[in-house]
C-alpha cells in the first residue's frame, strides 16, 4: 500500500480558510486496531469550534480533525477477529484523541467500530455516527425515554434534531418540536407531532398551551443559551433536560427546583453498542439520515462555511464530505 495519504490539515485556528490539503503518512497499525479507508464524513457544531480554537488546549496544531466516518477495512490488527478485510463500517473517532476522520484512511481501535448498516451508502452513513450516537445515548442511556412520554426537541430541522424527532417517534414518544415555518412540513414528515415557529410564537406558550399545562417530560436542547433556562418552564413534574450544548454564561435554574428536574449535560462517549441499536432502527426503515449538502474533501472548508450559516442558507440536516 501507498505509505501516504492526503488528509485535510488543521494548520491554524480561525475562519474556513484554516485547512490545507497535504500528504501525510498512514497511521501504523496496533495489534487492537484497524485501517479503514474513509469514504465519507460529515461536518457538526463540534468541527467548527474546534477550527475556531474554541477547545484550543486540547488539539494540538497542526491537526486532522473530524468525527464521522463510514468506509471499508483494508487491514485489521493481530488481535482483531470480529472484522475483517473489506467489511464496511462506520464510526466515530476517538474525540481529542488521535487523528480525526478528514483524511483518506484512518487507523481506529476496534471496540469504536460498527458495522455499516446496508440500507445505507457511505454518506448517509457518515452523516450518522456522531449525531445518532448522540441522540441514542440522550434519550436511552440519560433520559431514558419511554413510549408514551413526551418530548421537546429543539431544533428539529438541524443535523442533530431531524436525527432525534425519528429515533424518539421509534421509541414511542409523542414529539413537539421548535422549527421555522417553512420547516414545519419537513418535521412532520420525519414523525413530529407537533412543530412551533419559534419566530412567531413562543415555545413555552405553546408547550403549555398544546399540552393543557401539564408540560413535556423531557427536552433536547441542541441550541443552547436561553433554550436551557427557559426548558423548565416547559417541563412536567420530574421531567428531564438533555442539553448537547456548553453554556459560556452562568444561568439561573431555579424554575428547574419547582419541577424536581434531572439535568444531564451530554458530551458524548464513543462505543460500538449505541451504534449497533442504531443499526437496529435504520434497517427497520425507522431512522432515515437527513444530507442537506454535500462537498468533496478538497472543499472542507466551503462545508464547515456552510454548516455555520446553517438554517440562513435554507440547511436542512447535516453537511456531508466524500473522500
Amino acid at each position: 500500500m501507498n505509505h501516504t495519504m492526503k488528509a485535510a490539515v488543521l494548520t491554524k485556528f480561525g475562519g474556513s480558510d484554516a485547512f490545507e490539503m497535504r500528504d501525510v503518512a498512514v497511521p501504523s497499525v496496533g495489534p487492537r486496531d484497524v485501517r479503514v479507508r474513509v469514504h465519507a464524513t460529515a461536518v457538526n457544531p463540534l468541527d467548527y469550534q474546534i477550527r475556531r480554537g474554541d477547545y484550543a488546549e486540547y488539539v494540538p496544531l497542526p491537526a486532522i480533525t473530524g468525527h464521522d466516518i463510514s468506509g471499508v477495512i483494508e487491514e485489521v490488527g493481530d488481535d482483531v477477529n470480529q472484522f475483517a478485510v473489506g467489511d464496511e463500517v462506520y464510526y466515530t473517532p476517538l474525540i481529542f484523541g488521535a487523528q480525526g476522520s478528514y483524511a483518506e484512511q484512518h487507523v481506529a481501535n476496534v471496540d469504536l467500530i460498527a458495522r455499516k448498516p446496508k440500507n445505507l451508502s457511505h454518506p448517509e452513513a457518515a452523516s450518522l455516527t456522531l449525531v445518532g450516537g448522540t441522540v441514542w445515548e440522550a434519550f436511552e442511556t440519560r433520559a431514558q425515554l419511554r413510549a408514551g412520554e413526551t418530548v421537546l426537541i429543539h431544533g428539529g430541522a438541524g443535523g442533530v434534531g431531524s436525527i432525534a424527532i425519528q429515533v424518539a417517534k421509534a421509541m414511542g414518544a409523542q414529539v413537539f418540536t421548535t422549527a421555522s415555518q417553512k420547516n414545519h412540513d419537513f418535521v412532520k414528515k420525519l414523525g413530529a407531532d407537533f412543530a412551533i415557529d419559534y419566530h412567531t410564537q413562543d415555545y413555552v406558550e405553546a408547550i403549555n398551551d398544546l399540552t393543557g399545562g401539564v408540560g413535556v417530560d423531557l427536552v433536547l436542547d441542541t441550541i443552547g443559551g436561553d433554550a436551557l433556562s427557559r426548558s423548565p418552564l416547559v417541563l412536567a413534574q420530574l421531567g428531564r433536560v438533555v442539553t448537547l450544548v456548553d453554556i459560556a454564561q452562568p444561568q439561573n435554574l431555579i424554575e428547574a427546583w419547582g419541577r424536581n428536574a434531572s439535568y444531564h449535560f451530554l458530551f458524548t462517549r464513543q462505543n460500538r453498542g449505541k451504534l449497533d441499536a442504531l443499526t437496529r432502527l435504520v434497517e427497520r426503515d425507522l431512522v432515515r439520515p437527513v444530507i442537506g449538502a454535500t462537498f468533496p474533501l478538497a472543499r472542507i472548508g466551503e462545508a464547515h462555511a456552510h454548516l455555520e450559516a446553517g438554517s440562513a442558507n435554507g440547511l436542512r440536516g447535516k453537511v456531508v464530505v466524500t473522500v
